[in-house]
């Protein structure tokens, strides 16, 4: 199956270096983890392996293990894939030929005559991997390193803000938004974030007093340390800073495992609600990216350090695994969907129907990395 594209750090060095190194770093972990959830859940199946590539292109290295899967790192590193018994090519598209003329012993390993379940079982197991992998980082995060936090505290108010607009007051604590405990700022932040435009109830704490206020988030370009612009529900106040609302907080193993949950689930929320923006007009699309701005972000962030390089793979993982369930033949998402199909109908679809569905979902996925090559572009020449 396929995978597309989509502290000591320092040393890697600036230019092309700079961001070349850690972008492989981090697309070679996420998509190893994407292909290998693929190929364990295909030999637990049975499923002969035949490839299991990083990169697309011709072998740089590789060996055979005993099974006789060759493994091999590729010279276009922008994705990888895992071919099976069967398949036409590394899209697994069927090779419809091929399996007519193979013997029973074959047709006991190939992967398009194996059970529509099993076959869903290995497409799913993917992007599976990928949610996995980024909640087992985030809770390893916040087992070794822990979570800096500072309270919901409001320290000052911006004139004319959103905020002021519904009577905030310095010294208020956030306790609740819309129903959902605030335990920190940045639990504060998550929501109002993606609430432009929506009111929203926030419960504070003033003087002793619980009072409820009613906001309506602004949305606001703001830039990051490195320049980046993004567009985000504000709601125009500032944290406190005083010693007594800093902490970092360390997890046990159990309720770090939650917050790697929690913090996915919200990657994967905040880039659902993005994209419903996006056709709803809400969002614009030119903050969608492409490898070069996973590369340009990718070197940024490793100047902050590992941990903020190793954080950045675990959204990513969550992003790579999200776009693979969209449902567009080629993706696994469209794979699904075919698989669907074919079990409430009793029978696949036929060939002429799966190979135009590829066709389509093929040109797809070419105009969207046109696209979001082109936004790259602009992106750097803007910066």
């Amino acid at each position: 199956m396929g995978t597309d594209i989509l502290g000591g750090m320092s040393s890697f060095g600036g230019g092309v270096v700079g961001y070349v190194v850690p972008f492989l770093f981090v697309l070679t972990i996420v998509v190893f983890f994407h292909e290998l959830g693929h190929f364990l859940v295909a030999r637990w199946c049975g499923i002969k392996v035949i490839v299991f590539s990083i990169g697309f292109g011709p072998e740089i290295v590789g060996f055979n293990d005993r099974y006789g899967t060759r493994w091999k790192l590729s010279a276009v590193p922008l994705g990888g894939y895992v071919k099976f018994f069967g398949d036409d090519n590394a899209a697994s598209v069927p090779d419809h030929e091929a399996a007519a003329g193979m013997t029973e012993a074959e047709k006991s390993v190939s992967f398009i005559h194996k059970p529509v379940r099993s076959r869903a079982a290995v497409v799913a197991a993917g992007p599976i991997a990928n949610f996995i992998l980024a909640i087992v980082i985030f809770a390893g995060i916040l087992v070794t390193v822990g979570e800096p936090t500072t309270t919901a505290r409001v320290d000052a108010i911006q004139p004319d803000s959103a905020a002021q607009k519904a009577g905030f007051q310095p010294g208020d604590l956030v306790l609740a938004i819309n129903g959902s405990t605030i335990a920190n700022f940045s639990d504060m932040q998550r929501i109002v974030s993606v609430s432009a435009g929506e009111p929203i109830d926030v419960e504070v704490e003033r003087g002793g007093v619980h009072v409820t206020l009613k906001a309506t988030p602004e949305l606001k370009e703001l830039k990051d340390s490195f320049g980046n612009v993004h567009r985000l529900g504000v709601l125009g106040i500032s944290r406190s800073m005083q010693p007594g609302d800093i902490k970092t907080e360390k997890y046990g193993p159990l309720e770090a495992i939650g917050g790697g949950v929690k913090k996915t689930w919200f990657v994967v929320d905040r880039t659902i609600s993005y994209i419903g923006g996006v056709f709803t007009g809400r969002e614009s699309a030119d903050q969608l990216g492409g490898p070069i701005r996973i590369a340009q972000v990718s070197g940024q962030v490793a100047t902050a350090g590992f941990v903020a390089l190793i954080n950045l793979t675990a959204v990513l993982s969550v992003s790579i695994g999200l776009l693979n369930l969209f449902p567009i033949p080629l993706l696994d998402g469209g794979h699904l969907l075919f698989y669907g199909i074919e079990a409430a109908r009793g029978r696949p679809l036929s060939e002429r129907a799966q190979e135009v569905g590829f066709r389509i979902g093929l040109a797809i996925v070419v105009v969207l990395m046109i696209f979001a090559t082109f936004n790259d572009i602009l992106h750097l020449a803007t910066s």
